[in-house]
C-alpha cells in the first residue's frame, strides 16, 4: 500500500477529531490538512482553527457553508417531500454529501493522498461520507480511524491525548454528555447513552435545544405566510430571504411553538436498529407547507408518482447515495415537476402543530366552477360519471359473475 503523505481530515475541534488528528500524524507520519464546515450547528467554528494550529497544521480550512447547504441540499430534498420511514426528515443524512464534496475538493486542490473522518464503524455516516467521496474521487484513499484503532472509549481517547501530547481543553476533559449530539441548520439529533433504551422517555434537561415543550408553548397561535417559487420558499411573512435565512427564521418561529420533536427507532443501513431523537422545527413547517402548495398546483398523477418515488429517494439520501446516478436522475424529474409550484401558503403554529390555514396560486389547478357544490352552469356534466363508473367496474363485474356461475355449477357444500 502506498504511503500517505497528505490527508484531509473533517475536523470539528472536538475530542474525537482532535485525537484523530494527532493519531494520523503519529501512525501515518503524514501532513494533516483540516477542514471545518459551518453548516449552522450553532457553535462557534472559528476556535477549530486555533486548535488545529496547536497541532502544527499549516493548511486549515474553516468555511461557512450554510447557504450552500440549504440551497443545494435541503431545498432539493424538500421538493420531493422527503421522509424516511414515515417520520424522519433526514437532517443528519443530508449534510454528509456536502461535507464529502468539500473534502474531495480540498484534497484535489492540496494534492492530498487521502481523506479522513471521525465516523464510527457502527453508524451510517461512515457510509455516507465514503460513498460520496468515491463517487466524486474514485481512487481516493479513505482513513477511518474508528475502524483501525483500539481507542474505543472516552478514557482511552483522553489517555492517548495525554500520552502523545495532544492538546485537550478543560471542556473536553469533563465527563461526556449522557448522549451524543449532532447539529446543523436543519436539525439537531440526539443518540446513544441514556437514549439507548427505547422504553425510556428522553430527559427533560439537556435535550431539545431548538424547541420549547408544548406545555410551555404560547397559548395563542401564530400565523406565518410563505411564498413559493418553483417549489422553494423565497419569502417569509412578505420578507424576501436567502435559503439559509428562510430555514433559520422558520426554526425560530416554529421552535417557540414546540413544533418538530421526534422520538424514533429507525433502521440503519448497516443492519441494526437505532433510537434517535430529533428536532426539526423549520423542516416540519417546510414539509407541511410544500405539500399544501403542491396540492393546489400539481397534476394528480404527477403528485401520486412523486409519492410513489419518495420512499426510494429518501432511502438514497439516508443510505448515502446523494451523488449516485439514480439520485441525480430522480432529482431531475422532481425538479421538473416544480415549475408550477408557485404561490402562497399560510400556516398556523400552535402547541406543536403545523396547521394549514390557506393556500393560493396563480398556477392553481383548482377550478371553482367545476368543483362547486352549487350550480356549475354546465361546466361539469354529472351524467358522464355513469359511464365512467361502469367502465371502471367492468373487470370486477366480470369476476363476480364468473365466481357466481362457478359456485352454482359446483352446487351447495354438504
Amino acid at each position: 500500500m502506498s504511503q500517505v503523505k497528505k490527508v484531509v481530515l473533517a475536523y470539528s475541534g472536538g475530542l474525537d477529531t482532535s485525537v484523530i488528528l494527532k493519531w494520523l500524524q503519529d501512525v501515518y507520519g503524514c501532513e494533516v490538512i483540516t477542514f471545518t464546515a459551518d453548516i449552522g450547528q450553532g457553535e462557534e467554528v472559528a476556535p477549530a482553527r486555533e486548535k488545529a494550529k496547536k497541532f502544527g497544521v499549516r493548511s486549515i480550512y474553516v468555511e461557512d457553508l450554510r447557504e450552500e447547504f440549504v440551497r443545494d441540499f435541503v431545498f432539493p430534498m424538500f421538493r420531493a417531500n422527503t421522509v424516511y420511514e414515515g417520520e424522519y426528515l433526514l437532517g443528519t443524512s443530508i449534510a454528509r454529501p456536502l461535507i464529502a464534496k468539500r473534502l474531495v475538493e480540498i484534497a484535489k486542490r492540496e494534492k492530498a493522498d487521502a481523506i479522513s473522518h471521525g465516523a464510527t464503524g457502527k453508524g451510517n455516516d461512515q457510509v455516507r461520507f465514503e460513498l460520496g467521496a468515491y463517487a466524486l474521487m474514485p481512487n481516493v484513499r479513505i482513513i477511518a480511524p474508528w475502524r483501525e484503532w483500539d481507542l474505543l472509549s472516552r478514557d482511552r481517547l483522553l489517555a492517548y491525548a495525554d500520552t502523545h501530547g495532544s492538546p485537550v481543553d478543560d471542556k473536553q476533559r469533563k465527563g461526556g454528555a449522557p448522549f451524543s449530539m449532532d447539529a446543523n441548520l436543519l436539525h439537531i439529533s440526539y443518540e446513544g447513552g441514556i437514549l439507548e433504551d427505547p422504553a425510556a422517555e428522553p430527559p427533560a434537561k439537556g435535550m431539545w435545544r431548538l424547541t420549547v415543550p408544548v406545555e410551555k408553548a404560547p397559548n395563542k397561535p401564530e400565523y406565518v405566510e410563505l411564498d413559493y417559487v418553483r417549489g422553494d420558499i423565497v419569502a417569509v411573512n412578505g420578507k424576501k430571504m436567502k435559503a439559509a435565512e428562510v430555514l433559520a427564521e422558520l426554526n425560530r418561529l416554529a421552535g417557540k411553538h414546540g413544533v418538530g420533536r421526534l422520538d424514533l427507532v429507525e433502521n440503519r443501513y448497516v443492519g441494526m436498529k437505532s433510537r434517535g431523537c430529533y428536532e426539526t422545527p423549520g423542516g416540519t413547517v417546510m414539509l407541511r407547507a410544500h405539500r399544501a402548495i403542491e396540492s393546489l398546483t400539481l397534476d394528480r398523477e404527477v403528485a401520486h408518482l412523486k409519492d410513489d418515488l419518495m420512499p426510494r429517494y429518501a432511502s438514497m439520501i439516508y443510505n448515502g447515495y446523494w451523488w449516485s446516478p439514480e439520485r441525480v436522475a430522480l432529482q431531475t424529474l422532481i425538479d421538473h415537476t416544480q415549475a408550477g409550484v408557485n404561490g402562497k401558503v399560510v400556516v398556523k403554529l400552535y402547541k406543536g402543530n403545523v396547521i394549514i390555514a390557506g393556500r393560493s396560486s396563480d398556477d392553481s389547478l383548482f377550478d371553482t366552477k367545476i368543483a362547486t357544490f352549487d350550480d356549475d352552469e354546465g361546466a361539469y356534466d354529472q351524467a358522464d360519471a355513469d359511464g365512467f363508473i361502469k367502465l371502471n367496474a367492468l373487470r370486477m363485474r366480470i369476476a363476480a359473475n364468473k365466481a357466481a356461475a362457478g359456485a352454482k355449477k359446483r352446487g351447495p357444500r354438504s
